[in-house]
Order: structure tokens, then C-alpha cells, then sequence
């Protein structure tokens, strides 16, 4: 069968689309389902609950090292959902929901012009400053008005008995009317995890009021950062128009 290929800023792109490198900082927040619905509403999908009328937000980081998209930062607000035709809910449930994509700021053209036209993820462009210490840290913002600040502490080793397996996801979009859904195959490695272990500022960005409206800055339910990430975007699949 042969391969789809896109043509973005005059380069062609043969999918699956892969990452080679990258590393991740993230932190798991515990919102009210109704607040995570409403924002979401617009892309016909269903919050996923951990525990009855509450949601599960997730905030990251991405540095993109090597990979066809080029080198970028990405700044991230996943909110979990159902996959269409799942009820499920508890945390044992969570493995099994997906990641719809509500924000996602970039600092690279090419890669918001390929995530926009190929899986219809939101991608705006914006400004980060990174410090990279003995902690991470970086503040991201969008025409000249700040969206977020978050400081990570290094956290505990996991070991790798826990994180080394390959793993499928789903991934979910919504731009233009149209909801898509994108296979995402993932690999990690070097993962440290604490509970709590993020402080979060919001700024006075539309996106930022946004989360404000969920209840945020709050004490995240944990973090995690993730030393080497390897995945591949497969062609997204429309599930609603």
C-alpha cells in the first residue's frame, strides 16, 4: 500500500511522521468535569472522569530535538476524554481514554503550518524562554501577552520496568469544524515522577483565562518529566464534521 504523503512549506512529508527525539515536562491537574466540558465542548467529545464531576487536564512542555517536523518548542493543555463510544470512568480507566488537544502553542513556523493542514491541531505561534538548570522552568506567551509560567522539580526515578514498553494512544483534534482522531505511537525513557512537584502562573492570555476558569493554578494531582521521547504521527482519521 502506498504511503500518504503532504507537502508543507515545499518540503513532503511521508507518514507516519516520526520524532526521534524529545523530551517532555508535564503536570496531571484534577478540574471539575462540568468547567472541562464547557471548554471542550465545541469538539462533540466527553470528558473523561477519574472520579465522579472530575476531569483530568494535562499541562506540558515539549522540546523537540531531532525529527521530521525540525527543532521547536511546544507548550501543551490536553484534556482527557472518552474515545466515542466509551463511557468508562475511575482511574483504572484512564489508560484506556484519550488526549483531546485544546491549546498548543508553537515557536516554529513549519511545524504549526504540517500540525495545522495534516491532523488539524490547534497550533498558534508563540514565545518561550527556557531555564534549564538544576530545575526547569519556562514561561510561554502569544502576541505579546504571557499564557503560562511553570518551575518543575526533578522528581524520583521510575523505573524502567514501568515506562519502556512501546504504547499506542489516540490523540484527538479540532479545528475548523472538524474533529479528528490520530494514532500516536510512543516510546519513553529516563522518566522521573513526584507528586505534586510543579508550581503553575497564569497570565492574562486568552488560553490563560481559560484555565483559570477550570480552577487553575492549583497544586497538580503529580508530575513527571521524561528524558528521551520517541513517537510517530500516523494520517488522522475524521470522526466529526
Amino acid at each position: 500500500m502506498a504511503l500518504s504523503q503532504h507537502t508543507i512549506a515545499g518540503t513532503v512529508l511521508t507518514m507516519p511522521v516520526r520524532i526521534r527525539q524529545a523530551d517532555v515536562h508535564s503536570a496531571m491537574f484534577s478540574v471539575p468535569a462540568d468547567a472541562a466540558q464547557a471548554m471542550i465542548d465545541y469538539s462533540g467529545l466527553q470528558v473523561f472522569q477519574h472520579r465522579p464531576g472530575r476531569a483530568v487536564v494535562n499541562l506540558m512542555l515539549a522540546r523537540y530535538i531531532d525529527g521530521d517536523l525540525g527543532k521547536y518548542h511546544e507548550f501543551g493543555t490536553a484534556v482527557m476524554i472518552n474515545p466515542p463510544g466509551s463511557s468508562a470512568s475511575g482511574w483504572r480507566a484512564l489508560g484506556s481514554a484519550g488526549a483531546f488537544i485544546h491549546h498548543l502553542p508553537v515557536d516554529q513556523a513549519f511545524t504549526l503550518e504540517a500540525g495545522r493542514t495534516i491532523w488539524g491541531f490547534p497550533k498558534i505561534m508563540a514565545d518561550f524562554t527556557v531555564r534549564d538548570g538544576k530545575q526547569l522552568g519556562f514561561d510561554v506567551a502569544a502576541d505579546g501577552q504571557h499564557i503560562a509560567t511553570m518551575e518543575f522539580g526533578r522528581g524520583l526515578p521510575v523505573p524502567g520496568l514501568f515506562t519502556a514498553r512501546p504504547r499506542t494512544l489516540r490523540a484527538y483534534s479540532h479545528l475548523d469544524g472538524v474533529t479528528r482522531e490520530i494514532p500516536w505511537e510512543i516510546r519513553i525513557s529516563g522518566v522521573r515522577g513526584a507528586l505534586g512537584g510543579t508550581t503553575l502562573r497564569l497570565g492574562s492570555h486568552p488560553y490563560a483565562r481559560e484555565l483559570a476558569a477550570l480552577g487553575l493554578p492549583k497544586r497538580p494531582m503529580m508530575s513527571s518529566t521524561v528524558g528521551r521521547v520517541e513517537m510517530t504521527f500516523g494520517d488522522a482519521d475524521v470522526i466529526n464534521r
